[in-house]
């Protein structure tokens, strides 16, 4: 079986030649090919067989000749195709998601407001797509808020629910870690001051240990990250117990992160589209670092993880 390639989408503009970069580094890494693919929309003709003829072909797409002059005379590159697409990039890049093994793309593309953090497309790839996403946004962004404390630029940050633990997440950072050869720093946040309704006449409830519930969070951690420690003996997981907001914890630390990795939320009964999450969004909007967004693991992936115990307890 042929590996899947890491596939980078490019529009021509500096946001995603940096995620061209980042994409070359993870086919290196992961000994995959990469694809290169350029999205021509076809909005300015309603449909795809509306298009007028004299279109660009690969060969000559502007794009993926400036993607061919940019690659010239690299030496140590992995297998490189290319692939001219028509369609509406919103709809097309997550279908691109359906062969690679990973997507990667910038934060925001030709064509968006300058105001904008994070593009539509890119927003409806990390939500739609079956394979990972990494979004790589522009240098420099400031987050507003204090360093968290990772090894600069190198270190790669998940954050892990334990209310609600995502394995797949969770897998997926395990192995770039290792892939990177770098430290993991998992972040568990819990809620505080914690938030208590009462009803009028009833009696208040009891003073929470906030130690207690700072151990609990940790010991449940811990015990989320046995069986991926025992798969990657070779990477450091370092467990960080924060109160608070967990996005706003997970962009503090892409700061000094190279990665930062979060989950998406599994499809519900009663909310059958795909969602993206709160902390996930935000994380994609105000993260310094480029930001993994990973898709849940099919069911049946799942299901021996969901009889051990408190790791049933999943949303």
């Amino acid at each position: 079986m042929s590996t899947q390639p890491v596939v980078a989408a490019v529009d021509g503009s500096d946001d995603s030649l940096r995620a061209l970069e980042w994409a070359l580094d993870a086919a290196h890494r992961r000994e995959a090919p990469l694809r290169v693919a350029h999205v021509r929309q076809y909005a300015l003709w309603g449909r795809p067989d509306a298009a007028p003829a004299g279109l660009p072909t690969t060969e000559d797409d502007p794009v993926l000749a400036l993607v061919r002059d940019r690659l010239e005379g690299r030496a140590g590159l992995p297998a490189v195709d290319f692939a001219a697409l028509d369609g509406a990039p919103g709809v097309v890049l997550p279908e691109l998601g359906s062969t690679a093994q990973l997507l990667v793309l910038g934060s925001r593309g030709r064509g968006g407001f300058t105001s904008l953090l994070l593009g539509s497309n890119s927003l409806a790839a990390a939500r739609d797509a079956e394979c990972p996403v990494i979004v790589v946004p522009r240098p420099g962004r400031d987050t507003g808020t204090p360093a968290g404390g990772t090894r600069s630029g190198t270190g790669i940050v998940v954050g892990v629910n334990v209310d609600a633990p995502d394995e797949a997440t969770l897998a997926f950072a395990f192995r770039e870690a290792a892939l990177r050869g770098g430290g993991l720093h998992v972040l568990a946040a819990y809620p505080w001051p914690p938030q208590t309704w009462m009803l009028p006449g009833e009696m208040p409830a009891p003073q929470i240990d906030r130690s207690a519930v700072e151990h609990e969070t940790r010991v449940l951690a811990d015990g989320f990250l046995a069986p991926h420690r025992a798969r990657h003996p070779e990477v450091t997981a370092e467990i960080r117990v924060l109160p608070g907001d967990a996005a706003g914890h997970l962009v503090a630390a892409s700061q000094d992160a190279g990665l930062v990795v979060v989950g998406r939320h599994r499809r519900r009964l009663l909310a059958p589209a795909r969602m993206m999450g709160s902390v996930t969004q935000a994380v994609l909007l105000h993260a310094a670092s480029p930001v993994a967004v990973v898709p849940p693991a099919p069911p049946e992936e799942t299901a021996p993880e969901q009889g051990r115990g408190s790791s049933a307890r999943r949303s």
